[in-house]
């Protein structure tokens, strides 16, 4: 049952990953009695993380009309737990994807929560690798909390890997719009839950890369204007040719830098790199890409199914944002 439980916050991570640069994606489940009284994941920087939310939810799945559901600052949330947890979760456990932080942030320590409330026992993916934020394991054991590491790691790594790349040099992505039928033409192609999705990705981004000919075609704006924050990203016209029409909406965003070059010289000084484009720039910038991310609309009349594995890249999770749309994670081979 372990594994399924841990599993439970390895998929609710997911549907957040990339969302919460610089931090990692990161799940946690709480359990009681062998009921799943929570699943939470960590949404954004700066926001509560993920063991925070799940104490927070598991805690109103009891006492629905407590203060705490008014509650969403993380500072508060921790002090609301500590003061009124009335031993509530010493018969719970908790199972997160990666060892509870033992720092004191933008967030308090998730450890030392932990620790306060009593937990029962502790379930742990993956071991913090950030020296900063580690601890948690050592300190959740000397408090006398029974803790269990490597729970489903293979899964938790594979969840931890952009964190890793961004932490340590640079994660680059690219990102690809299509049907199921591998076609990527005639306008939008996915929902716009998935348009949702991509622009709180480029709210976070250092630098987003682009094709000239997309450029000189579509003529897009590249902002974040359905994030829930606009912040839109420096851009990158990756392009032999450095004329272009400078009415085209991407060139008139405020405190914004557009650059244009053949050269990806630019990357290495950035940290989380966004490209889109189609199978051409796919292609021809594939060695400097980490990641492929799919957005595959299923909303075709045609009963061809591309297969994925063609790009050279290996899948690493999928998950259907809605009914139509399903986004794909692939990391290089």
């Amino acid at each position: 049952m372990k594994n399924k439980f841990m599993q439970q916050a390895i998929d609710k991570a997911w549907k957040y990953q990339l969302l919460t640069y610089p931090n990692p994606a990161v799940g946690a489940t709480v359990v009681k009695d062998g009921k799943v009284l929570s699943v939470e994941a960590h949404k954004q920087a700066g926001m509560p993380h993920a063991e925070v939310l799940a104490l927070k939810e598991a805690y109103l799945s009891f006492y629905p009309n407590s203060l705490l559901q008014s509650i969403e600052d993380s500072v508060q949330i921790h002090d609301f737990l500590i003061k009124n947890h009335n031993s509530f979760f010493q018969e719970c456990e908790i199972y997160v994807t990666l060892e509870p932080c033992n720092h004191i942030g933008k967030t308090p320590a998730c450890a030392l929560l932990l620790e306060t409330v009593r937990i029962k026992k502790v379930y742990i993916g993956t071991l913090d690798p950030n020296p900063q934020a580690s601890g948690g394991l050592q300190r959740l054991r000397d408090a006398g909390i029974e803790v269990c590491t490597q729970i489903c790691q293979d899964q938790t790594d594979k969840l931890l890997y952009p964190f890793l790349k961004w932490q340590t040099d640079k994660f680059v992505f690219f990102k690809l719009a299509m049907r199921k039928d591998g076609s990527i033409d005639g306008g939008y192609i996915t929902t716009k839950d998935s348009l949702t999705h991509v622009h709180n990705i480029r709210n976070n981004l250092d630098l987003l890369v682009i094709g000239g000919e997309t450029v000189r075609v579509d003529r897009p704006t590249l902002n974040c204007r359905y994030a829930s924050q606009n912040n839109p990203p420096d851009i990158l016209i990756y392009s032999n040719q450095n004329s272009f029409d400078t009415t085209i909406p991407l060139f008139s965003i405020k405190n914004r830098e557009v650059s244009i070059s053949n050269s990806l010289e630019i990357l290495e000084s950035k940290n989380f790199v966004m490209i889109e484009g189609g199978y051409n720039l796919l292609n021809s910038l594939k060695s400097s890409i980490d990641y492929l991310v799919i957005y595959m609309s299923n909303n075709t009349n045609s009963k061809d199914i591309i297969d994925i594995n063609q790009f050279g890249f290996e899948e690493v999770y999928r998950f259907d944002i809605n009914e139509i749309d399903t986004i794909i994670f692939l990391k290089k081979s």
